[in-house]
């Protein structure tokens, strides 16, 4: 008998070593196990191959990631008040500071061998883009210039390169049409409402362009957002009622920081401001000169259309003119009221009629100062219009 039982615990002895030595069952992998990790608990003591009395080690539970903010999209706006960048924000303009960074990539999973680590390169390039439109001594635009008959000054300094040269005729565009809502165009805002919706209804191509619509009184309101489609922005024209005072360096600045600086489309596009107004302000935040940074800095071209019908060229007139001269736009001053509509349509054949070009400045620094832009053509009878400057962004 007492064989027997030494024979049975010998023959058994295997078995339970198998079992001691078996690995421990792996969590699941699915998202569940991830965002809501079962309770861990110890394991009883086990005796064996292991020390005596000693906990086996479970695997730490898996974490939860944080869960993001839901995004919101803004549709229509009614009420926006715009506030001035922050006075040390660094200076955005398609002129970059020439730099090489190396930026040390995540580590592999396993984080311990430095061979894994890769280093990402980045250089920023000295890069100025300029739209600008040619004329004759009459007015008619030139359109079959080349590089070679222009020559481009940043800073009063000669271009060190030019990168890259092009007619443009069909870019997509990205207009603001700006209404003036206020009292002091009431008389006539019916007519400026058709000659606008004549003008969106002639210039915007679906697909391709786009356009958002924007009245302002004492504070600019957004009728109809970014769209291609002709009747919904018409609507937004038609949504306008004049009333109150006039807020348009705060209209200005709000439609080039928070709409067309924000177009995140692929591609190049061209940026443009329609601004119906007398150009009389009184009620804006910003300044004339902030407005007319933020548009250089969103590069975005003003094209002005006044409002007063007077036959004189009034305080309003010149503030619009201003606008136009320092972003290479052009103003028009209309000496009755049905020649609202001719203006829209110079400022559609203007648009199909610009050349661009790309350049690399002479001497750059980024230290956020202003630079001085001047495209001259050899051919002296042609004038050249063009944004009078630009920001060198800060390092």
């Amino acid at each position: 008998m007492k064989y027997g039982l030494i024979l049975v615990l010998l023959t058994a002895l295997p078995w339970g070593s198998a079992a001691q030595n078996t690995p421990p069952e792996h969590l699941p992998t699915a998202p569940s196990a991830t965002k809501f990790p079962p309770q861990q608990t110890a394991p009883p003591a086990t005796s064996g191959t292991g020390q005596e009395g000693t906990p086996a080690q479970a695997p730490p539970p898996a974490t939860t990631a944080p869960t993001p903010n839901p995004q919101t999209s803004a549709g229509t706006q009614t009420s926006i008040t715009p506030l001035p960048a922050p006075a040390d924000e660094p200076a955005k303009s398609n002129a970059l500071p020439s730099s090489t960074s190396a930026k040390p990539a995540d580590k592999a999973d396993s984080g311990d061998n430095p061979d894994d680590t890769l280093t990402i390169i980045r250089k920023r390039v000295d890069e100025v883009n300029v739209v600008f439109t040619v004329t004759d001594k009459r007015g008619h635009y030139v359109k079959d210039l080349t590089q070679s008959d222009f020559r481009v000054y940043d800073d009063n300094k000669p271009a060190e390169s030019v990168r890259s040269f092009s007619r443009e005729t069909n870019l997509p565009l990205r207009v603001g049409l700006l209404i003036d809502a206020s009292n002091s165009v009431r008389d006539r805002f019916k007519f400026e409402q058709e000659a606008a919706i004549e003008f969106l209804n002639q210039i915007i191509r679906r697909t391709s362009d786009k356009a958002l619509v924007i009245g302002f009184d004492t504070t600019p309101e957004v009728t109809q957002d970014m769209s291609d489609d002709t009747e919904a922005l018409s609507h937004g024209v038609r949504m306008l009622r004049p009333g109150g005072g006039t807020a348009m360096y705060d209209a200005i600045y709000f439609a080039c920081r928070d709409k067309l600086m924000q177009d995140k489309s692929t591609g190049a596009t061209r940026r443009a401001i329609i601004l119906l107004s007398d150009g009389e302000d009184n009620q804006s935040r910003v300044s004339r000169e902030e407005a007319v940074e933020m548009a250089q800095r969103a590069e975005v071209i003003i094209y002005a259309i006044s409002t007063n019908t007077s036959g004189l060229k009034l305080r309003g007139d010149k503030i619009m003119e201003h606008f136009a001269e320092e972003t290479g736009g052009k103003a028009f001053f209309p000496f009755k009221i049905q020649d609202v509509s001719n203006a829209f349509s110079e400022i559609s054949d203007e648009l199909r009629s610009q050349y661009d070009v790309s350049y690399k400045p002479a001497e750059f620094e980024a230290n956020g100062k202003y630079r001085k832009i001047e495209i001259l053509a050899d051919n002296k009878k042609y004038k050249v219009r063009a944004r009078k400057g630009y920001y060198a962004p800060r390092q």
